[in-house]
């Protein structure tokens, strides 16, 4: 499987020397051509005795085809285990004896896929428990002895998953950077209270976009490439711009719809749709992935807050970042530059990367691009898209909790409200809730992205009377479990008596300076 550069053909890479880049010289992210994805796509019926670990090893031999059987599984087992995930505790219907870390529940008359049971509660545990295995071997096996530094920007989730996949990993040194207000209270101690010798935590004054163009940025500085160079180091990332971060996003959609069928909810062959809480694009580009692969998926339902540059471009064609950043509630999904929307552009116009690179150029000098119709039509193809509000996102944790039982976090909100605009469209459905045409029904799974714990606050404010703001962030969770009577995630409760190690806060321009002497040291 070869994997070329969004923005350059002649640059091109094997999966395990595109998991040690992360990143192009020319900005570029690396992805297969479409014509190769579906060059593997496989019967659905046939997986159906798969769980997680075989669904994953499927979807790496496809991807990461120069990784050897036993070095896949070496690292499907030191991710994917009783250790990282805590399985005992999830509610499916459908979940023994196989081993499944993202299982599958109801909510009201569709599904929740719960992408929150690993070691720091949210989605992204999923692939960076699995990437710091993938980049050790992939640089074993390649005999080289530069030590690699990963610099990660994130809206939330991100960097405390980044942090605990790489914590202490042999020859690596990580950095993340997150916006000084833009995440919660809980997130932010995540990443403060971070154990390891070779990780660094550093507040950036900005917002996210400003934090994932300084790491783009320090990747093709000429400056710090010479000093890497010079000190035996090489740059890497762990955001879903790394090819080892996308793809185990893949799994979780092809293991879902086996789940479904193999619990009697669907039938092999029927089609469902994904509604995904969408900031960075990379979570639903692995959906579509999923569907090219051969997954029966009809729609994406692309879910936005108040930032919705994403539904605004999928259903006009025009990307324009130059909008006020709204700080909101569901805070991991204020990105106004989703960077892996650079992938779908590449795989839907027929691996164009000079079409590519024009785009990103028109994005970075003027803010904005817009695309033909022909194009357009090919992403509406596979996507739809809706944005909640803030007051809308509140109303949906009310109603869920007091019609549904359920809690649900910020984001899946925002995506269980896109959900329900969707079903009332003028696509039509019901009383079953599912989409409806002619005399098939098509359920629809909710990506629930992270425990509702990890905005107990803000949960909390949304199915309570009482004055939340008068307690501490700790009383919040306690005063949610009391609530709901759902367990606080271990990792969270451990934070109360855990030392704040980071507390570092700098100003954009003062951000290359700290990269510098990291890798000097």
């Amino acid at each position: 499987m070869k994997l070329y550069s969004t923005r350059n053909l002649n640059e091109i890479k094997n999966p395990k020397d595109a998991i040690i880049k992360g990143l192009s010289d020319d900005g570029g992210l690396y992805c297969p051509k479409f014509e190769d994805i579906v060059a593997h796509k496989f019967d659905i019926k046939n997986l159906l005795s798969n769980d997680y670990k075989a669904t994953a090893k499927l979807v790496f031999k496809i991807f990461f085809d120069d990784f050897t059987d036993a070095e896949i599984d070496n690292c499907i087992n030191l991710a994917y285990n009783k250790n990282n995930f805590d399985v005992d505790s999830r509610r499916g219907e459908h979940c023994e004896p196989a081993f499944n870390i993202a299982p599958v529940t109801k909510i009201g008359d569709n599904y929740l896929m719960e992408l929150y049971h690993g070691p720091t509660s949210a989605f992204k545990d999923v692939a960076l428990t699995i990437l710091p295995q993938f980049l050790t071997t992939a640089y074993k096996s390649k005999g080289q002895n530069k030590k690699v530094y990963i610099l990660t920007a994130t809206s939330g989730d991100t960097g405390k998953a980044a942090l605990s996949g790489f914590k202490d990993v042999e020859n690596t040194i990580i950095t993340v950077f997150y916006p000084t207000d833009g995440v919660s209270n809980i997130q932010k101690l995540q990443m403060q209270t971070s154990e390891g010798k070779n990780v660094s935590v550093v507040a950036l004054k900005g917002d996210f976009d400003d934090c994932q163009r300084l790491v783009k940025e320090i990747y093709t500085d000429n400056e710090i490439k010479k000093l890497c160079e010079e000190n035996n180091v090489v740059l890497s990332s762990a955001n879903s711009i790394n090819i080892g971060r996308l793809v185990p996003q893949i799994v979780y959609y092809i293991q879902t719809y086996i789940d479904l069928v193999n619990a009697n909810n669907i039938k092999i062959g029927d089609k469902i749709n994904f509604v995904v809480p969408t900031g960075n694009f990379g979570d639903i580009l692995a959906g579509f992935i999923a569907k090219l692969l051969g997954t029966p998926i009809d729609k994406l339902i692309c879910a936005s807050n108040d930032n919705n540059v994403l539904t605004d471009f999928i259903n006009t064609g025009i990307y324009n970042e130059k909008r006020e950043l709204y700080k909101t509630i569901s805070p991991s999904m204020d990105i106004l530059v989703s960077s892996n929307l650079e992938r779908l552009l590449f795989l839907l116009s027929g691996n164009d990367a000079d079409f590519v690179n024009g785009l990103m150029g028109s994005l970075n000098k003027t803010g904005e691009y817009k695309i033909e119709d022909n194009l357009l039509n090919k992403i509406k193809e596979h996507f739809v898209a809706y944005y909640a509000t803030q007051d809308e996102c509140k109303k949906t944790i009310k109603d869920a909790f007091e019609n549904e039982k359920r809690i649900i976090d910020t984001h899946t909100a925002v995506a269980y409200a896109c959900l329900k605009k969707y079903l009332t469209s003028s696509i039509g459905s019901n009383a079953c809730g599912a989409i409806c045409r002619g005399e098939h029904c098509e359920p629809s799974v909710v990506l629930s992205t992270a425990s509702p714990y990890k905005f107990a606050r803000d949960v909390l404010k949304c199915i309570c009377d009482s004055d939340v703001d008068a307690i501490d962030d700790f009383e919040c969770l306690d005063k949610l479990n009391e609530l709901t009577k759902e367990p606080i995630p271990k990792n969270l409760a451990a934070l109360k008596t855990k030392e704040k190690r980071f507390g570092t806060t700098l100003a954009y321009e003062e951000c290359k300076n700290f990269v510098i002497n990291n890798i000097e040291k």
